[in-house]
């Protein structure tokens, strides 16, 4: 099995020593993702940004997307994303969990993990 590596050269992935996203087994593996921005809805398609980049590298697109989870330290904040999730997945939604818990810094207000599958071939 081949294992492609892909990074989006953020500063955690040299300091934790990980990589934005793995393809291995017939999956794109997409590392938690913060994004910048004042509120949770500019992290939030901050993030999405960050994660449609790499699912690009991996010739993969939010289309094949299988599962998503979302990480906040305050559940309450959800809800005004969920129009741009909506729009991001469209037609094609994942199976997803939402998570309430603290993140690797306070002015990180939304993480998202994801898993598509990777391109035949």
């Amino acid at each position: 099995m081949t294992i492609k590596r892909i990074s989006s050269g953020g500063e955690f992935e040299a300091k934790v020593g990980y990589c934005r996203a793995v393809v291995a087994g017939g999956f794109v593996h997409v590392a938690g993702t913060v994004g910048a921005g004042d509120d949770v809805v500019a992290q939030c398609k901050a993030a999405l940004e960050t994660i449609g980049a790499a699912l690009e590298k991996a010739g993969a697109s939010f289309a094949d997307a299988v599962r998503v989870n979302y990480y906040l330290p305050d559940a309450a904040e959800f809800e005004p994303c969920f129009p741009i999730l909506a729009e991001t997945f469209g037609a094609n939604p994942p199976a997803a969990t939402m998570i309430e818990s603290n993140l690797i810094d306070p002015k990180f207000r939304i993480e998202i993990e994801l898993t598509a599958l990777a391109p035949a071939g």
